[in-house]
């Protein structure tokens, strides 16, 4: 029998026990992220996770030092779900080390992407992320923005078939993909479906977010600030006071907690570079939700910026 625990799974167990209040401070239960159920199966993911687009980029300007310290900062919190899509061999090779590490390695959930066209240009780009992360199998590989579905999905088929990889999946990343999306979500009912939800882009809820609860898939959110578009929009204003009323404290995490406060999503994406951004992006799953007399109050407030 496997023993072995990772740092997600000991939260977790210490947590149904009751037993966190004897840890140190920085791992109580009230710092613990919640987590949400893959849908149809027993494992569960925090409810916050990187999205790491921007600190791999980063690696070729600062080392892997600013993606390793938010990293350790989203663990710190019980935090898992790492999102990534290939770069450049060589930033790929430096961040599969940072993965690698013992600290690490055991306690990140991966998702991965193909981007590329053609069956074999596909094969051959997530063969070298599993070779450079040294994952195998995946946590979960996607098609990125549904590019060359018909191509690829066979693929991902087979290898979670095959025990290569334990979830397949598909993203989007805006609002021209979701009739394509639509159609392909009640076609196939993948187990995970990625796409662009916030306080400002919030068309997913009309029609992707209660299909995906209908077929039982999983969410993940990108652009919850819309790439920083959305500190653009609320730079100069003040944070409601009514923002209390739903344990929020900054501009970050109004959208996360408007997007949280959605019951089909698993687990939102945050990019950052920085650590303490990163705690306040996992403070976002603590405390309380709005409610959705209080989502319709936080569109309108925003709707005006």
């Amino acid at each position: 029998m496997n023993t072995k625990f990772n740092r997600r799974e000991l939260l977790t167990a210490l947590s149904s026990l009751g037993v966190l209040g004897t840890l140190p401070a920085a791992v109580t239960a009230g710092d613990v992220l919640p987590q949400r159920a893959i849908p149809g199966r027993r494992e569960t993911l925090p409810i916050v996770g990187l999205g790491s687009t921007k600190p791999v980029r980063f690696i070729r300007e600062a080392g892997t030092a600013p993606v390793e310290s938010v990293i350790r900062k989203l663990i710190s919190y019980g935090g898992s779900v790492v999102d990534t899509s290939p770069r450049p061999a060589e930033l790929d090779a430096r961040f599969g080390q940072v993965l690698q590490q013992s600290e690490f390695r055991d306690a990140l959930f991966i998702a991965t992407k193909i981007t590329v066209f053609g069956k074999e240009q596909g094969i051959a780009q997530i063969e070298q992320t599993q070779r450079l992360f040294g994952r195998d199998p995946l946590d979960l590989l996607q098609i990125s923005s549904l590019t060359d579905l018909e191509t690829h999905w066979p693929t991902l088929r087979a290898w979670k078939e095959a025990g290569r990889v334990r979830y397949i999946g598909v993203t989007v990343a805006h609002e021209r993909f979701y009739q394509r999306l639509e159609a392909f979500m009640k076609r196939e009912a993948p187990d995970f479906v990625q796409l662009n939800y916030s306080v400002m882009e919030y068309s997913a809820e009309e029609r992707l977010l209660p299909l995906a609860a209908d077929l039982g898939i999983a969410i993940l959110v990108n652009g919850p600030f819309m790439n920083g578009e959305f500190f653009a929009h609320v730079g100069g204003h003040e944070l409601p006071d009514w923002s209390a009323e739903f344990d929020c404290e900054s501009w970050a995490q109004y959208s996360l907690k408007y997007i949280l406060a959605h019951p089909a999503v698993t687990c939102v994406l945050t990019e950052t570079t920085k650590a303490q951004h990163m705690e306040d992006n996992a403070r976002a799953g603590l405390g309380r939700l709005p409610d959705d007399a209080m989502k319709r109050r936080m569109r309108d407030y925003t709707s005006g910026f």
